[in-house]
């Protein structure tokens, strides 16, 4: 695909948790996929009919096994926001038919223990997962979403 066809594509809509424990720390799931050394916190695409919190409640479940009883939505962010995916990518995800991803974040707190955490689902998406201290957030994630994470991180800022 050429950068103008590339220009022309929407972004699809999906969004993203950010998931903080009681010392403040973010949950994230090392990815199981081509980009093995990157962390990241849970994400995923809206189901047609459905609304963004309920997108958001589902993914966290579908992901990690956190429920929505063991989290309180604390925020969400005002709009969305964008992020493009390397051009090489495009082709490969989604069919070609996005140029990247626009996101509703939710800000959650985690109210359960650590053993209630379950990355082995049907469809794993998640080799591993930690508690990250929010300040090394950015530099866990894969490059180009980077400058999300740090818009996320200051959405958030003072409600974590």
């Amino acid at each position: 695909m050429t950068p103008e066809e590339i220009a022309k594509l929407p972004y699809r809509r999906n969004v993203g948790v950010m998931v903080v424990n009681a010392e403040g720390h973010v949950w994230v799931g090392q990815r199981n996929d081509r980009y093995k050394d990157a962390w990241q916190m849970p994400q995923g695409g809206i189901d047609k009919g459905e609304d963004a919190r309920a997108a958001a409640l589902r993914e966290l479940e579908e992901e990690t096994g956190i429920t929505p009883d063991l989290v309180e939505v604390v925020a969400e962010t005002e709009g969305w926001l964008p992020y493009e995916l390397p051009h090489d990518l495009i082709p490969k995800l989604w069919k070609g038919r996005y140029r990247g991803q626009e996101q509703k974040w939710f800000l959650m707190r985690f109210q359960g223990v650590d053993a209630q955490v379950n990355i082995d689902t049907d469809d794993p998406e998640f080799a591993a997962w930690r508690w990250m201290p929010p300040a090394e957030l950015p530099d866990a994630i894969v490059p180009f979403k980077r400058t999300v994470y740090k818009r996320v991180l200051d959405a958030f800022a003072g409600q974590m």
